[in-house]
């Protein structure tokens, strides 16, 4: 394997198309009797706990382990019938980039998700993608988006045998938190401007290259180098 791929979700390999607010807000009403929502909470490109960790902080909910526990598991439990809505989709080039990575031969590519593990299976797996995906990173391991780089890059190893110079990584993603994210580890970084960022805005945060989105499977192999 010469070449390491870590992948975001939401916004970069698909839509959830409010899914993911839809059942946060489910169950925001289920286990504390809280109707509405509140403004201000920053998603894209964070981790599920920071994300929680906001609400609990508007709401005024103490922030423990037990109300993070019962919050997380109600969002989990209602996220597969809010990704079964109309509006949760693969965006384009995906299907085709992920399918294309193994015939390469040296390409490996895993996850770097603010997504509780559960939480990218259910997403992914809506869509026949969770089988591109043998390890990642994600939410569950640390709350600071800019941490999850290592445990990815870990995992990574244990499974293939080898190290992946920081040179040979790139993190693809559609935030200024990927970008972040893939320079806290020394790594490169594509961002896609697929998500809520324009691409000028994201080539603002200094990654390695920026694509309008990724649907052009030359352009995206070129910069890749893979």
């Amino acid at each position: 394997m010469s070449f390491l791929l870590l992948w975001d979700i939401d916004g970069t390999l698909l839509s959830s198309g409010g899914a993911s607010l839809r059942a946060l807000r489910h169950a925001l009403l289920q286990v504390f009797d809280i109707t509405g929502f509140p403004e201000g909470v920053e998603y894209a490109g964070c981790t599920d706990r920071w994300i929680v960790r906001q609400i609990f902080v508007r709401c005024n909910l103490p922030e423990n382990e037990e109300n993070f526990r019962k919050y997380m598991e109600a969002y989990i439990d209602a996220l597969p019938a809010e990704m079964a809505k109309p509006g949760a989709r693969v965006l384009p080039g995906v299907r085709s980039l992920l399918a294309e990575a193994p015939a390469r031969g040296s390409i490996a590519q895993g996850l770097l998700t603010g997504n509780s593990r559960r939480a990218a299976e259910i997403k992914l797996g809506r869509h026949g993608l969770w089988h591109h995906f043998a390890f990642g990173a994600f939410g569950d391991d640390c709350e600071r988006r800019d941490e999850l780089g290592h445990h990815g890059l870990r995992r990574a190893r244990e499974l293939h045998g080898i190290e992946f110079p920081p040179e040979r990584v790139w993190v693809i993603g559609d935030t200024p938190h990927d970008v972040r994210c893939a320079q806290a580890m020394g790594a490169n970084s594509l961002a896609v401007a697929t998500g809520g960022h324009t691409a000028s805005e994201l080539a603002a945060h200094g990654p390695t290259a920026v694509l309008p989105d990724l649907m052009d499977s030359e352009a995206f192999w070129s910069i890749i180098g893979g």
